[in-house]
């Protein structure tokens, strides 16, 4: 533990030791609370030397662990305890409201994803879904991917023994699409994807995507513009700046890149946007013509758009969650929605 820092069994035995609920909540105030100690220790950091920051955020995030749950198991206690004693009194006053009990609440994914369905099935779209384990073809050789891009190294995607492959996008749904439905077509595909990557505050190995499609004749940038910007400012409940940028990718020609004004700093720069003060969100393009071939359907008669988003990477921005891994943790606490 850092030097000065409190140690983790004193603040265990100092929960264990509350003997009612009077006790325990001066016990959140002194270590959790606004003004507690553990709030005091993180506002520290800024004026502790650059090399010993790390460290040192490191050991008060384990007091803070550690303080929640001492507090979380001694309130169980205390509560269960309250309801033993009322039993052994003898009776039980059936008209007395029951003791209040910690409901389940909808995951930030599973609120925002609702969202998304609703826009789009409002525009006209479907929901589809297919395989999270999928071969080369619908994964990467329909996609217009060559056999020698990056992607499809180890070091990129997961491979089974059987050269399987979870996918690493929902584009796959896409071509499972064109490839069983007739244009014209509307389809957003969401679901998880798997990806080789290392685990830190941006990135992790599996993650969600919400990917979309339409299929028509004389679909041009325009539609795909407005869509993506309608969409936007639906989720975000403002309307953010936003930009587009020319970008390459094989399965769309053009590609580009939708970026939207940074809501952690305002579009000022800060850390997270990498002092651009926008953030990149939605990749997209118009279908290229080798994609709709692959699909058999006439690049001359057809034409689309489609677009991907790192789906976890909106509900971060939507909820103002610093860390992708806190998606994952069982204890997430959102602390604001833009």
């Amino acid at each position: 533990m850092q030097a000065g820092f409190p140690e983790v069994s004193t603040i265990v035995q100092e929960a264990a030791s509350c003997g009612d609920h009077a006790a325990l909540e001066e016990f959140r105030l002194r270590w959790l609370g606004k003004k507690g100690e553990i709030t005091t220790l993180l506002k520290s950091l800024g004026t502790a030397p650059p090399e010993e920051r790390a460290a040192r955020g490191a050991a008060i995030h384990v007091l803070k662990e550690a303080a929640q749950s001492a507090w979380d198991t001694r309130k169980v206690e205390l509560d269960q305890a309250a309801e033993d004693a009322a039993l052994h009194a003898g009776w039980v006053d059936v008209t007395a409201p029951s003791m209040a009990r910690p409901l389940g609440r909808l995951h930030p994914i599973t609120l925002l994803l609702e969202e998304v369905i609703d826009h789009f099935t409002g525009l006209g779209f479907e929901v589809a879904s297919g395989p999270e384990i999928e071969d080369e073809f619908h994964n990467f050789d329909a996609l217009n991917i060559p056999k020698d891009h990056p992607a499809r190294d180890v070091w990129d995607t997961f491979y089974t023994d059987r050269r399987e492959i979870p996918r690493t996008h929902t584009s796959s749904v896409q071509i499972r699409a064109m490839q069983t439905r007739k244009p014209p077509i509307r389809v957003i595909s969401p679901g998880r994807v798997f990806r080789n990557e290392t685990i830190d505050a941006t990135h992790h190995a599996s993650f969600n995507q919400v990917e979309g499609l339409l299929v028509d004749r004389h679909v041009t940038v325009a539609h795909l513009k407005h869509t993506l910007e309608t969409l936007v400012h639906k989720l975000m409940g403002r309307r953010l700046e936003t930009r587009f940028r020319p970008a390459f990718y094989p399965f769309v020609e053009p590609g580009l890149d939708l970026d939207v004004q940074c809501v952690f700093c305002s579009g000022v720069g800060c850390s997270i946007c990498k002092g651009s003060g926008y953030i990149e969100l939605i990749p997209g393009g118009l279908v290229h013509p080798k994609v709709l071939a692959s699909c058999g359907l006439d690049p001359d008669e057809w034409q689309g758009f489609a677009f991907g988003m790192g789906f976890d990477r909106m509900v971060m921005m939507r909820y103002g969650i610093d860390d992708i891994r806190r998606l994952y943790d069982g204890r997430l606490q959102l602390v604001r929605q833009f």
